[in-house]
């Protein structure tokens, strides 16, 4: 009995602290499983509120002088004298050429002698009327030779008349052997130079002179905006709403902005056919020369939306075709909204068309592959602050 019952003890010794090892190991596992939770990220918060934005479209241009005028030859000749040079910057009436053509001086003399004798046979017609007159109021002669005497003036007359135009032609064609400036503007090239011959029907022009006090910048727009901009709320004319179109900018060629803005003033008529356009026409001054005609520069036209929604482009992403940003709603959870945006973006923001409206909270900071129902820790960002690159 002794030994049975001492052996029975010890049995029951081992078995409870295995026991409670047991116990202890299955405690320690589920508090383990039970209190582990990611941590809570933080992300910057942005509200929505409508904004009003100016958006900028540039449209490629050329630009033209106000008027470019070939200066041509009137009559034939050689190149005597060149008064200007290229590029020279030249008045209206500047004299520009001089044309050696000895033939129309000739001219001229030739008149002036024609109407010498054409004046004498004037006088002597005049004599003849005042000898024959009397004798017919005497009816010593019949009137027959008075109206004989009168008609014979007149041819004489007509014949002076005759002479005097005659020299005035001349005196024109003389005249257009010096070759002025018709307006203010600029020289062209000079094809011809001293003693080339050149005539009326000569192919080149002796230069062109670019009137550049007002420029004009010539651009293109697709069928599609230019239906756009016919079919508005407003319900006016299409010439009313050209002279709607708010002031616009001049981008140079070397990226620089020009000081001066402009206007724009008309559209073609016609859509090209072949590259589905018409052609807009804005108007800028041009007081010191610096735009030339040919040269190529970018047209800026502002449009002001009102009540827009604007996100950053950085805080969007693009799946399939599709972009979508992250929204925090009200418990503070992500989910990912697709968007659609306007085509032409102000800067490094886009203007939102759908998906989201005022009072929607967006995430305001670059974030990659958060999942829908993920719950985040906001911290509101200043609106001002965001927008600070905002034109």
């Amino acid at each position: 009995m002794r030994s049975l019952f001492g052996a029975k003890p010890k049995s029951v010794a081992i078995a409870i602290p295995c026991t409670l090892l047991l116990f202890s190991c299955g405690n320690k596992n589920q508090q383990g499983s039970a209190g582990f939770a990611p941590p809570m990220g933080t992300y910057k918060v942005l509200t929505l509120q409508p904004r009003e934005v100016t958006l900028n479209t540039d449209y490629p241009a050329s630009i033209q002088g106000e008027q470019n005028i070939e200066i041509r030859p009137k009559v034939d000749g050689f190149v005597e004298k060149i008064f200007v040079d290229e590029g020279s910057i030249v008045k209206k009436g500047q004299l520009l050429f001089k044309i050696n053509a000895p033939q129309y001086e000739q001219e001229v003399r030739t008149a002036e002698a024609g109407i010498k004798t054409a004046q004498a046979d004037v006088n002597t017609a005049q004599l003849q009327v005042n000898k024959v007159k009397p004798l017919v109021e005497k009816d010593i002669i019949s009137h027959y030779e008075l109206e004989s005497a009168q008609y014979a003036l007149q041819s004489k007359q007509a014949a002076l008349a005759q002479a005097n135009a005659t020299l005035t032609n001349a005196k024109v064609n003389l005249g257009y052997t010096t070759v002025v400036s018709p307006v203010d503007g600029v020289i062209g090239s000079l094809p011809y130079k001293l003693g080339s011959l050149v005539t009326s029907t000569t192919a080149d022009p002796l230069t062109t002179v670019y009137n550049t006090a007002t420029i004009y910048a010539y651009f293109a727009v697709n069928e599609k905006q230019l239906l756009g901009f016919s079919r508005d709320s407003t319900n006016t004319s299409f010439r009313s709403k050209l002279k709607n179109i708010p002031s616009v900018t001049l981008i140079l060629s070397d990226g620089t902005v020009y000081n001066y803005k402009g206007k724009v003033e008309t559209v073609n008529g016609l859509i090209n056919t072949s590259t589905g356009s018409a052609n807009f026409r804005a108007a800028f001054t041009n007081p010191k020369g610096l735009l030339r005609t040919g040269s190529s520069a970018t047209v800026r036209i502002p449009t002001t939306v009102k009540n827009a929604l604007i996100v950053p482009q950085n805080v969007t992403y693009e799946l399939q075709d599709k972009r979508f940003v992250f929204v925090v709603d009200q418990q503070n959870k992500i989910k990912n909204i697709a968007i659609t945006i306007m085509d032409n973006a102000p800067g490094q923001f886009y203007i939102i068309t759908s998906g989201l409206q005022a009072g929607d909270r967006i995430i305001a900071e670059g974030a990659n592959n958060i999942k829908d129902g993920t719950e985040i820790k906001p911290v509101e960002v200043s609106a001002g602050l965001v927008y600070k690159g905002l034109n």
